[in-house]
């Protein structure tokens, strides 16, 4: 087993409170059930109650724990160089509603931070796109140019406010960070405050249409007109998502720092391989989070190794102490880079709506996914609809399936703390073993798709690398498109 540095888990989750909201146990009614806890979820939910709707939310772990509360949380309309990318291939005004879809979602969590008194370690930070090449300063002025054709405020620097030597930076000025989690806590006590019914440890097992929509978990239903599907890739869809999208993890690292200040804002690197940089805290004290490059779900079979070349770079190039936390997160990018949000099929399928393929800028854009889907709830036009159309046209060879990363050829080639797939027969069997030497097997037949699943060394999990659906190692679901475990097997 590779002895990694730091907690396993993200720091966000470990400083926020846990809740405790019951399992569904029963059959109720609601205008709207939505399916998945994260920013999406919630933000879908309490703008509804806002306007005095009626909502029941289901979440199959628990809220501020998945894919919102392992984000690296940066409230801002910087994404890289997203602007020249969307005005090169769709056009100046499709650019420009990305541009205010963004603000909108950006300026919500702002606004509703300060009216529910949301605790969520919220602070104001510069956001900044930094290269170290020649090639990438060139790429900076040219998306300065298309930040300022869609009406956005930022400014080319000679150099990144870094520790280390950079080509030029592109800020933007008065963007915001703050703790994910706690900022999903505060918008779940919000929505249960204001007459929500929320239920965790519920995971939707089946959604289907009978005289209304129909959500049913392990001991409960739900029965509405509306079903918001919000699990980062829907475990359910009248048009596929699945295809459309390619799952991908990205590394993180929180070290401990001496001087808060010593690096101050937000970064992403444009070099590859990319990294981002933003400060956040624990219950010690201050530290420095620096994330890795994308790799595909699945299809690494060493994500410990990225972790210790994340490590390197850090130690390299930022002043920073003890690593204390590591986690992986998952999200799903699109051809485009532009989500899929809203009704794929409202003449067949009127009522559901689904969100998924935030490219790794969720924050903003899932609030304004949020945003979007209560208005079309409610029966207003929103002007981003055509933006984010979930059934807009793809490349149909943009997602690209995998191959299990961690076949072996015996169970005696499986060290302690480590996992790998056995061939027996025509069956794969996902055999791991724990740090005390006793084995515990599964099927490694993903149940989304049937794909083969890879060991995770570096979070003990089971990764599908088709379309990224994660097991624990006893093959519980954490994650899907899969909604059922991996069976259990007897060796």
């Amino acid at each position: 087993m590779v002895k990694l540095p730091g907690n396993r888990g993200s720091c966000w989750v470990a400083t926020a409170e846990r809740t405790d909201y019951p399992p569904l146990d029963c059959s109720l009614h609601a205008e709207t059930v939505v399916v998945g806890a994260g920013i999406v979820g919630l933000t879908t939910a309490l703008r509804l109650l806002e306007a005095g709707r009626s909502v029941v939310l289901v979440e199959a772990l628990e809220i501020g724990q998945q894919v919102t509360g392992r984000s690296t949380a940066k409230i801002t309309t910087q994404h890289a160089l997203i602007y020249r990318h969307l005005t090169d291939t769709c056009g100046l005004p499709t650019a420009r509603v990305y541009a205010d879809a963004n603000s909108a979602g950006a300026a919500l969590i702002g606004d509703w931070t300060e009216e529910y008194a949301i605790a969520c370690d919220l602070q104001r930070k510069d956001a900044y796109t930094y290269t170290t090449s020649a090639d990438g300063r060139e790429a900076i002025v040219e998306e300065a140019e298309a930040v300022r054709e869609v009406g956005l405020r930022a400014e080319v620097l000679e150099r990144a406010p870094l520790p280390f030597e950079t080509a030029g930076a592109l800020c933007f000025p008065d963007q915001a960070q703050f703790n994910p989690a706690k900022y999903l806590i505060g918008l779940a006590y919000t929505v249960a405050d204001r007459g929500g019914r929320i239920f965790e440890r519920s995971r939707a097992t089946l959604i289907g249409e009978a005289s209304r929509w129909r959500v049913v978990t392990a001991r409960g239903t739900v029965h509405a007109e509306n079903v918001v599907v919000a699990t980062n890739m829907t475990v359910k869809s009248p048009v596929g998502m699945a295809n459309r999208t390619q799952p991908r993890c990205h590394t993180a690292m929180a070290f401990r720092v001496d001087d808060p200040l010593a690096v101050d804002g937000m970064f992403i690197g444009i070099d590859d391989p990319t990294h981002s940089i933003r400060t956040g805290r624990d219950g010690a004290g201050p530290l420095l989070v620096v994330l890795g490059p994308k790799f595909n779900t699945g299809q690494d079979g060493n994500v410990a190794g990225r972790f210790i070349a994340l490590e390197e770079w850090a130690r390299k190039h930022l002043p920073v102490g003890d690593a204390v936390w590591r986690w992986c997160n998952e999200d799903y990018d699109t051809a485009d880079r532009v989500p899929y949000v809203g009704e794929p099929d409202p003449d067949n399928a009127p009522g559901f709506h689904i969100a998924t393929g935030f490219n790794a800028w969720g924050i903003s854009n899932g609030t304004a996914a949020g945003m979007m889907i209560a208005d079309m709830i409610q029966g207003r036009s929103s002007p981003w609809q055509r933006l984010y159309n979930p059934t807009r046209t793809y490349p149909k060879d943009y997602h690209q399936n995998g191959e299990s990363q961690s076949i072996v050829g015996r169970i005696d080639d499986i060290p302690p703390g480590e996992g790998g797939v056995i061939l027996r027969g025509d069956d794969k069997i996902a055999v791991c073993r724990d740090i005390e030497g006793s084995l515990h097997a599964v099927s490694a037949t993903c149940t989304h798709k049937g794909c083969t699943v890879t060991w995770n060394n570096a979070d003990g999990t089971w990764d599908c690398p088709c379309h990224g659906s994660i097991f624990a190692s006893d093959g519980s679901v954490i994650h899907g498109p899969a909604r059922k475990p991996l069976v259990p097997v007897e060796l």
